[in-house]
């Protein structure tokens, strides 16, 4: 069992997402920043999507009940075990009675710690995601409190090759966001595409699981539009625009929406988009489908080679 000593800010259990149900009216939740998430479970021998907890801003402090090798990924966060300090994407081995102690984010904003075998977490529909608005899924359908314990399926006290068990996960330190246009982009103006792709904005202190509320610059709409659509199908990254001014919807987003998206960010961009913080500068840049496709599969074959090099065999 992991005991929750202190919980942190908000600290969630999450996985690759609850799939299939939006056309019911059930988000999808799980991770903001997948990319972390699939590497922290590589890193102790899991599956990509298996549940992990996702901290935000400031980290708990949790005891190993049992012994487990765990990793932490993500954002660089202040980290500690029994008061030794920790590097971030990397895994280590935890002993009974083992306090884990996270810290501040000094760089970035998220991160993940993956326990071996994985967490023992509510599934409904097929995902053990946190769904907190409406109560289920992960443990107890809540942020993590003080006293909470949470159960650990097949913990481990030593796995074969931890040396190679340590990534770096690089995070761009530009301020572009990479975007695909559409699908309603023909309903602004194109002085306000040019206002899009052309501004700087800022994340605003309205920033959550749910969505990004930037500030900046008025998207201008065509003549004759005023922003409203009939309601359709949302996607992580869609850029809603009610009012002039631009919303990135994120994984607890509602499932429709009746406002028009200007542009959708590209699935590999999201896990950078979960890095930064409110205040934080953005700039949104125009790609094409299959340059996002591309960079989707370049990600994926870092963490797949990642996989590689930690299941070869050691050399005596």
């Amino acid at each position: 069992m992991l005991k929750v000593v202190s919980p942190g800010l908000l600290t969630t259990v999450q996985d690759g997402g609850r799939t299939g149900y939006q056309s019911r009216g059930v988000p999808v939740c799980g991770a903001m920043d997948r990319y972390a998430l699939f590497a922290a479970n590589i890193l102790v021998g899991n599956d990509m999507n298996e549940p992990a907890l996702e901290i935000t801003a400031l980290g708990p402090t949790l005891e190993f009940e049992s012994a487990n090798i765990f990793a932490l990924a993500g954002g660089r966060f202040a980290a500690a075990l029994d008061g030794a300090p920790l590097k971030p994407g990397r895994a280590y081995a935890a002993a009974r009675g083992s306090v884990l102690t996270v810290g501040a984010a000094e760089e970035g904003f998220r991160a993940y710690v993956a326990v071996a075998g994985g967490l023992d977490a509510e599934r409904v529909m097929g995902s053990a995601a946190t769904c907190i608005a409406a109560g289920f899924g992960g443990y107890m359908g809540r942020a993590l409190q003080t006293g909470d314990r949470i159960g650990m399926k097949a913990p481990r006290a030593w796995m074969s090759g931890m040396t190679r068990r340590e990534t770096k996960l690089r995070y761009s330190a530009e301020p572009d966001i990479r975007v695909i246009m559409g699908p309603q982009d023909g309903m602004f103006s194109q002085r306000g595409k040019d206002i899009f792709l052309g501004s700087e904005y800022r994340l605003s202190g309205d920033c959550d699981r749910m969505g990004y509320r930037l500030d900046g610059r008025d998207i201008e709409y065509s003549p004759g539009n005023d922003g409203n659509i009939v309601s359709d199908g949302v996607a992580m990254g869609s850029v809603q625009v009610p009012s002039g001014k631009p919303i990135i919807m994120m994984a607890d987003r509602q499932t429709i929406g009746g406002y028009a998206k200007i542009a959708c960010v590209i699935s590999a961009d999201l896990p950078l988009l979960a890095q930064k913080r409110p205040g934080d500068s953005i700039r949104f840049r125009e790609v094409s489908v299959m340059q996002a496709q591309e960079s989707w599969r370049r990600m994926m074959r870092g963490l797949r080679a990642l996989e590689e090099d930690i299941a070869a065999e050691d050399i005596w």
